[in-house]
């Protein structure tokens, strides 16, 4: 068979080149992906830009609760207060309230006496106008500041108080004819009806514990200040909307509790200081 007589095949086609090279990834599945990894970056950012939000809205609540302590309570500009903010303050300030404030401030002038503050609130109202779910507050004296508070009542050694747990220690002096006997009394605190009470719970002679009928027999009226109860009136001392509700003597503290009523974010009445009758 000649040249001339065999088959002629076609020369291969340029445009079917692609056949035999990599595929080209799908232009939709590109734009799926940058669309994917533009959402993660937006959410991201907006992660970032929630937390830089919040950290500055947590430092502006906690000075504006600065600022308004120093000023509602009348105390030194340079009065060290400690402001502790649960939960995201921006979503608070969002929704209407702040899940838990805490504040807390060492040596806070109550009248002329100073005590160691702390309070806690939960769903603080950052609007005004609503009330909270709860407040409480904690008094810690240590004995100076017990003795200053002691020292308001009349005929009371208060110069002689000294914490020895569970009670408060102190010694009167009955005159006996000539000479005088030291009586050291365990008074146990209470809290009742708002008030500050003490109780003896337990009577010394000479080292030597005795029964308050043997004190009543021996000194007659003379012993009506060692086994009575003493009765100490701190309503002139705290807002109105503020009650005592429980005291305990820790090793080197007196510990009162306190409930505070939301009044006293909206009541001026419930804001002023109490009264003793």
């Amino acid at each position: 068979m000649s040249a001339d007589s065999q088959p002629t095949q076609p020369l291969p086609d340029p445009g079917a080149q692609w056949v035999l090279s990599s595929p080209t990834p799908s232009p939709r599945r590109r734009r799926r992906w940058a669309w994917i990894v533009a959402l993660i970056v937006v959410v991201a950012l907006a992660i970032g830009a929630w937390f830089a939000g919040d950290a500055i809205a947590r430092s502006i609540v906690k000075q504006t609760i600065r600022e308004q302590a120093i000023t509602q309570l009348s105390l030194p500009a340079d009065q060290q207060i400690d402001v502790e903010l649960d939960g995201a303050v921006l979503l608070g300030l969002i929704v209407g309230n702040l899940p838990e404030v805490r504040v807390a401030s060492d040596d806070v002038p109550l009248g002329q006496l100073t005590a160691d503050i702390s309070v806690v609130a939960q769903d603080v109202p950052v609007h005004g106008g609503g009330d909270w779910s709860g407040a409480h507050a904690t008094a810690t004296l240590d004995e100076a500041q017990l003795e200053d508070l002691l020292a308001t009542l009349d005929d009371f050694p208060a110069d002689t108080v000294e914490i020895d747990a569970p009670d408060v220690a102190v010694t009167f002096e009955l005159n006996a004819l000539v000479t005088k006997v030291p009586v050291g009394v365990a008074l146990t605190p209470r809290a009742e009806n708002g008030d500050l009470v003490l109780s003896p719970a337990s009577l010394r002679i000479a080292d030597a514990e005795i029964s308050a009928e043997s004190i009543v027999q021996q000194f007659g009226a003379l012993a009506s200040t060692v086994v009575r109860d003493w009765d100490v009136c701190i309503a002139q001392y705290l807002p109105a909307a503020v009650t005592l509700t429980g005291v305990r003597v820790e090793p080197d503290a007196v510990v009162a509790d306190f409930e505070i009523d939301s009044a006293i974010l909206r009541d001026a009445s419930a804001q002023e200081n109490g009264t003793c009758s």
